[in-house]
């Protein structure tokens, strides 16, 4: 008999897939799960789309880091928005590789940047630190490469627990993740903490792998910090970016990395093995949303500021049943329930009596309580009133039946 046996066996199923199936048998359901904005990319970018379908290049194969043009943009951003400043030119041979710098590499969305950073810095039985909750995914890529994801506490209001990560550190270590603004919680990591997790791994020989994938949507006082800009950071830092959220992009595959050039061949290998080159015709479609530049996330971070006021609000009034931590950037709200509840459970029951959908918390590694991630980034100020009316009304009725 054929065994079946696998890595995957022990991994967890993809948490948003498993809520969509569920989903699909109740038609009319509301989605706060996935994390996706209301609004389509920039029409200059379907033009440029559009217009490269005649041309013999867009359908071959191009250069596995990126086409020029929008390598050339990334720098253009990166400079401007970030205050990280790549290599001018590649070095010819391995010893001045070592030198210092980064480079970028442009892939087919956020994830695969960060499965190709674990595969190119880690060995079978590293471990990579991940503050909880964390993004499924990371550790899903972290066990998929025969690593140990190491999970640390972080606060009450989901800011870094300094000392906790320093406390996890061992001789197997690899990397320190962080991921700001936060998925799942909507959290903004300040500078000042930040620059300590990059100061321990400069100390410590690790990686500090910085997603920043939500780098344009932060509110109020709130502001988002690259650590790749730190001095010193480019021998270890390795930043990961999308187009998905900022230019409504995530069909379209397009994100990229910025690393140090020492990783240059490693990543090139896997680069190489996975993806050959980022899809052509996604690419001159990035270059023409990042010519249009963030103005266009910005003009709607207005709406979704405002949106987030009312998801706020309305969940507000379930205290102290449920406890609403600040949500100071993305587009997500970690909801806490003060009772001894299965979420998963809870969350069936949202769709199938309520209507309404969102994403237990123990997929994202918050396994101490019921939590749910709320994403409210598919909202408009004139359907949200009924989106988290839903949600509002179905916890309501739903916790009276539960014990606390």
């Amino acid at each position: 008999m054929l065994n079946s046996r696998s890595r995957m066996d022990s991994i967890q199923a993809p948490i948003i897939a498993v809520i969509g199936d569920v989903i699909r048998q109740h038609p009319g359901t509301i989605s706060l799960g996935q994390g996706v904005v209301h609004y389509g990319p920039p029409e200059a970018a379907l033009d440029a789309a559009r217009a490269a379908l005649s041309d013999p290049e867009t359908h071959g194969y191009q250069d596995g880091d990126g086409i020029p043009q929008l390598l050339a943009a990334i720098d253009a951003k990166l400079r401007r928005d970030n205050g990280i400043r790549l290599r001018a030119t590649a070095p010819s041979d391995a010893s001045a590789r070592q030198v210092g710098g980064y480079r970028v590499m442009v892939t087919a969305g956020g994830n695969m940047a960060f499965v190709h950073a674990i595969l190119a810095i880690t060995q079978p039985g590293d471990e990579v630190i991940l503050p909880v909750p964390f993004y499924f995914n990371h550790e899903m890529a972290i066990q998929m490469a025969d690593c140990t994801a190491v999970l640390v506490p972080t606060d009450d209001r989901y800011q870094l627990n300094l000392d906790a990560i320093r406390r996890a550190i061992t001789p197997r270590t690899r990397a320190i993740v962080t991921v700001t603004p936060n998925n799942p919680t909507g959290a903004v990591f300040p500078e000042a903490a930040l620059r300590e997790v990059n100061d321990l791994c400069a100390r410590h020989g690790l990686f500090h792998i910085s997603d920043e994938v939500y780098e344009y949507f932060t509110y109020g006082s709130a502001v988002h910090v690259s650590p790749g800009a730190f001095d010193g950071a480019q021998a270890h830092t390795i930043s990961l970016f999308s187009l998905s959220k900022a230019y409504g992009f995530a069909g379209w595959r397009i994100g990229y990395m910025v690393y140090p050039e020492r990783l240059h061949d490693a990543l090139a290998k896997v680069q190489d093995t996975v993806l050959v080159c980022p899809p052509v015709i996604s690419q001159i479609a990035a270059v023409a949303a990042m010519e249009v530049g963030p103005a266009y996330s910005r003009q709607h971070l207005q709406s979704f500021a405002a949106v987030r006021d009312i998801v706020l609000s309305e969940l507000r009034t379930l205290e102290p049943r449920c406890t609403v931590p600040p949500a100071e950037g993305a587009f997500y709200c970690f909801l806490r329930v003060n009772a001894d509840a299965d979420p998963f459970l809870i969350a069936e029951r949202l769709i199938r009596e309520h209507g309404v959908a969102v994403v237990p918390g123990h997929a994202f590694g918050a396994t101490n309580g019921c939590y749910f991630r709320i994403a409210y980034g598919a909202l408009q100020k004139g359907t949200v009133t009924e989106g988290i009316g839903r949600l509002v009304n179905g916890l309501r009725v739903l916790l009276e039946k539960v014990k606390s």
